[in-house]
């Protein structure tokens, strides 16, 4: 691991110096949003002081530039996923609409009655809901790859059987699994399924290329990689986008339009219909940029120092069990307390400055097969210190003492 000066790395975000309740904040809800540093503060400052304008449409020099910023972010999320081009980068408001305009394109045209989407029972809803919108609206089926008692999938080769979609989440949110995508890929493939793979808890903490995984599909969200809220980006083989329909209708994505009908642009743009989300793409082009200076090999070094320090210190408070994984797991560490409800444990965190998230954590179907209420999930990012994980069990051995 390259060595960083953490400490100089957390300065940039000026949101963590403050007091909550009294106490310094300990922010450890990551999984759900992450922070912004200053560097991606300001681009959208500068943004809207010297270049806001509408893109594409201009020949005026503010347009001109909005242009060049909108569309370099395109290309720094194409290098950064490992993309072949930039046409493969549609930009979405985040991974739901990413995943939502695949089901509503491809696959209302590829889907028909008794034909198989294999999903995961660890699914966040944002790849449930929309598959099981897809399956009313076309005839399909859902299959699920089940979730083994240590928290991986107990996936099987023979449940690609007739799917001509599988998809999958890269590491889950609610128990911290980091799935193996590309051998996942891999056997669709050979099964001859499309795949799509829902990179929101992956995306800022792990090194990913697209073209190694060999996924068709991958999104992912700003707001969980230091970008703002409201953009993220879908990535798709262009093979694939050329045949795709359009999913919104207005204008920028037609080449010409009659009464009668209208003819579309390529990849991506038919995809962008409208004035897009100008100033956060720019955000988070600015938040790739900064994530690249630090490197991706190591957040994830650091995310897991941190995470397997928690995942000791809550193994030593009685009546707590760990979800997921006990080794390898991604930037989060879940669990149940016997002796109280998330949402109470989370509330007693949140007098003492901490911010953990309580609840099904949009897993619903997950939670009822465990048979739990919920769980109480923290999560790490690289502006995270061990003092700060110390901290966090301080608090939590504080509230056994409360509840029990």
């Amino acid at each position: 691991m390259t060595s960083i000066d953490w400490a100089k790395v957390r300065a940039d975000f000026p949101i963590l110096a403050q007091q909550v309740n009294g106490r310094p904040l300990l922010y450890l809800d990551n999984a759900a949003s992450s922070q912004k540093p200053r560097a991606v503060i300001e681009s959208l400052v500068n943004y809207y002081e010297r270049d806001n304008a509408n893109v594409h449409r201009g020949l005026h020099e503010l347009s001109s530039r909005a242009t060049d910023a909108f569309e370099g972010a395109r290309t720094k999320i194409a290098r950064y996923l490992g993309a072949e081009s930039a046409e493969q980068i549609i930009f979405t408001r985040g991974t739901t609409e990413g995943i939502n305009l695949v089901a509503n394109t491809w696959g209302v045209a590829n889907l028909k009655a008794g034909d198989v989407i294999l999903l995961t029972e660890m699914e966040h809803h944002s790849n449930l809901v929309p598959w099981q919108l897809l399956a009313e609206r076309t005839g399909a089926k859902l299959r699920f790859v089940p979730v083994a008692d240590d928290g991986t999938l107990a996936f099987e080769p023979a449940l690609l059987e007739g799917v001509k979609l599988f998809a999958f989440v890269h590491v889950s949110n609610s128990l911290g699994t980091i799935n193996p995508a590309a051998d996942l890929c891999r056997a669709a493939r050979a099964a001859g399924a499309v795949t799509l793979v829902d990179g929101a808890q992956s995306t800022g903490h792990m090194p990913v290329n697209v073209r190694e995984i060999g996924c068709d599909f991958y999104a992912f969200s700003g707001h969980k990689i230091c970008a703002p809220t409201g953009i993220g980006a879908l990535y798709g083989r262009l093979e694939l986008l050329e045949k795709m329909p359009p999913w919104h209708g207005g204008g920028e994505m037609i080449v010409s339009v009659t009464y009668e009908r209208a003819t579309y642009k390529q990849p991506p743009h038919k995809f962008e219909a409208g004035t897009p989300n100008i100033a956060d793409a720019v955000g988070l082009g600015a938040a790739i940029d900064y994530l690249e200076a630090i490197g991706r090999q190591n957040i994830f070094d650091h995310d897991a120092e941190l995470t397997a320090r928690a995942v000791h210190h809550l193994a030593e408070i009685p009546g707590v069990r760990v979800l997921g994984p006990q080794k390898s797991r991604g930037a989060l560490a879940a669990f149940h307390a016997e002796w109280a409800h998330p949402h109470d444990l989370t509330t007693f965190a949140n007098e003492h400055g901490l911010a953990l998230r309580g609840g099904h954590h949009c897993t619903q179907p997950l939670m009822r097969k465990m048979k739990l209420p919920g769980t109480t999930r923290a999560s790490f990012y690289f502006y995270n210190t061990l003092d700060e994980v110390d901290r966090m069990a301080e608090i939590l051995r504080a509230a056994h003492r409360f509840f029990a």
